[in-house]
């Protein structure tokens, strides 16, 4: 098998659910994504890319269709591109890198993208399963699953479970929550991310066009005043609220691929080398032991430990998750963990929030001159995926 290695990424702001790119359709977004991408970043001829893996957990409507072979005919790339779209919820963007570091490892491919997508302002959570619109299909849930393990409950109630079962207060949420804002705010200020982000013409609710260059959440100031304030949003006295959990959000990401041989031949330099990627899963109710099985098979395969790791993105869709992954890793430095603030700031685009952690690992190991790097995300009904990087450049 052939090293894989990342040659360079790129991603959108992430824009707040019916913000600044509402108005933007996914593919076409994603199309014009790549070509900043393939194009103008890495200046090398579209073609080379032998294949194209775009990770979409609502690929329905505009995302429907195989939203990656869209996306690439919507972005005027060529047509001899191939591109196919897959779905393991929000652990789908790190599942199309996997997919596309395996054809490359494997000879399959010399030269390969892998990228997500999801606009959750024009496509909401759970519009592919549920939902009037659906009534002659069915819903996505079988009952047989249900006589199995009970009611399936929601991702909002399995992270009021797993804050129950670890004793977690609704400060200890917020005070994670408050940790993210802050450190996103900064730094977007310090323009950290600028390197990576493609800025988006848009257009504002009175009618004037500006280009949004940073994560439209991530600037947003919440007072402790106003995130004490909210109301528990998936039962009464919970302690799950809005402020504490990623919200819907747009964006989409994408990274190249290439083996040494044709990186070499392109005269392309790899930024960092795709060490594994490793899967876990366990109860369906569960919205944590998903993601702590697949960080430690990651790190097992590797032959690696938390040691080893010098900056971790776990992805919060909730905080009680990643406080939940803390708990049982007990990472040696956590202020490395989700370091840049992370998806309860800058909001959690579910098929795209994969190859967000990636760029984020990249530009965070650059900075910190770091070696390795864990992205950690759930993945629906008690799944869970990761990666590790490796820094080379």
């Amino acid at each position: 098998m052939r090293d894989v290695f990342i040659i360079d990424a790129a991603r959108t702001p992430t824009g707040i659910r019916n913000g600044a790119l509402s108005g933007l359709r996914p593919d076409d977004t994603l199309g014009v994504l790549l070509n900043h991408l393939v194009s103008e970043r890495l200046g090398i001829d579209a073609a080379e890319v032998e294949d194209l893996v775009c990770g979409c957990a609502t690929q329905i409507g505009e995302q429907g269709m195989n939203v990656a072979r869209s996306s690439i005919l919507a972005g005027g790339l060529p047509s001899s591109m191939p591109g196919v779209s897959v779905n393991r919820q929000e652990g789908s963007g790190l599942q199309a890198l996997a997919f596309a570091a395996q054809a490359v490892a494997a000879g399959e491919a010399g030269v390969a993208i892998a990228c997500g997508v999801e606009f959750m302002s024009r496509q909401p959570l759970g519009a592919d399963g549920f939902g009037d619109h659906l009534a002659l299909l069915g819903t996505a849930v079988s009952p047989l699953v249900c006589d199995r393990f009970g009611d399936v409950v929601s991702q909002g109630i399995a992270a009021e479970r797993a804050a129950e079962s670890l004793g977690l207060t609704r400060g200890d949420l917020d005070d994670w929550a408050k940790r993210s804002r802050e450190l996103a705010a900064s730094t977007a200020a310090s323009g950290a991310y600028a390197a990576c982000i493609m800025p988006l013409e848009t257009t504002s609710p009175d009618g004037t066009t500006f280009a949004l260059r940073e994560d439209e959440g991530a600037v947003r100031n919440m007072g402790d005043g106003e995130l004490a304030g909210l109301a528990p949003a998936f039962e009464p006295g919970g302690v799950v609220t809005a402020g504490n959990s990623g919200p819907a959000a747009d964006g989409a990401a994408a990274v190249l691929l290439a083996s040494a041989e044709d990186a070499s031949r392109l005269g392309l330099v790899p930024r960092a080398r795709c060490v594994c990627t490793s899967l876990g899963a366990g109860d369906p109710r569960s919205i944590s032991s998903g993601p702590i099985a697949a960080a430690a098979r990651a790190l097992s395969v590797a032959g690696l430990v938390l040691d080893d790791i010098d900056l971790i993105e776990v992805n919060e869709n909730f905080a009680s998750t990643v406080i939940a992954w803390m708990r049982e890793m007990r990472p040696p430095r956590p202020e490395r963990v989700n370091a840049f603030g992370g998806a309860i700031a800058r909001g959690n685009p579910l098929g795209a929030v994969g190859i967000i952690l990636a760029c984020t690992l990249l530009g965070g190991l650059e900075g910190l001159e770091g070696r390795y790097g864990l992205a950690v995300t759930c993945a629906g009904m008690g799944m869970g995926i990761a990666t590790i990087l490796e820094r080379v450049a």
